[in-house]
């Protein structure tokens, strides 16, 4: 009888030890999945415009910087119209369609957020895109008196935070794949 009893604990233990094995391996199924969603379709996306965007701007600064190092527009000198002309080139063809991308991956796919409510860099960038595209309308009409957005690119805050739950999630990803990271 005792036999029995034990054969039949240990038959209910092992079973219970596989269907807990069972639900962990799932629900680290479920979070991997999670993650690299988050990744390919929010985190991932954002990084990449960003640091294009970063890059392209540095290379248009660099390119158009005036005798002191500054920009045309962060200067007691105004922009020429020269400056002016160059700037809306390059808004145009890539600054304004990079921040809209992006920002249409943040209205799109909000519910990949890490967190719980929406960060002010990603609110910020929403509303910097929209002033922009009043600005591009104006110049689409021929008036050029405005050449930036009437709301500020959260550039710093934005890039920090994009590199910062990028770098995570790829951590994460790695520890759920078994892979080691090295620093």
């Amino acid at each position: 009888m005792a036999t029995v009893i034990v054969t039949v604990g240990l038959a209910f233990i092992g079973y219970l030890a596989t269907y807990l094995n069972g639900v962990r391996l799932t629900q680290r199924q479920a979070r991997l999945t999670r993650v690299n969603q988050q990744l390919s379709d929010f985190y991932g996306p954002l990084f990449a415009l960003m640091e294009a965007n970063s890059r392209t701007y540095e290379a248009f600064s660099e390119k158009y910087s005036r005798a002191d190092g500054g920009g045309p527009f962060y200067r007691d000198t105004p922009p020429t119209e020269q400056e002016l002309t160059e700037w809306r080139t390059w808004a145009s063809t890539i600054f304004i369609p990079n921040i809209q991308a992006m920002r249409d991956v943040v209205v799109t796919k909000t519910d990949l957020l890490i967190e719980e409510e929406m960060p002010e860099a990603l609110l910020q960038l929403c509303a910097h895109v929209s002033g922009y595209e009043i600005t591009a309308a104006r110049w689409a009409q021929g008036n050029y008196e405005e050449h930036l957005s009437l709301i500020s690119f959260p550039g710093q805050e934005l890039k920090e935070y994009i590199h910062d739950r990028f770098t995570r999630l790829k951590s994460e990803q790695a520890r759920l794949l078994g892979h080691r990271r090295t620093a």
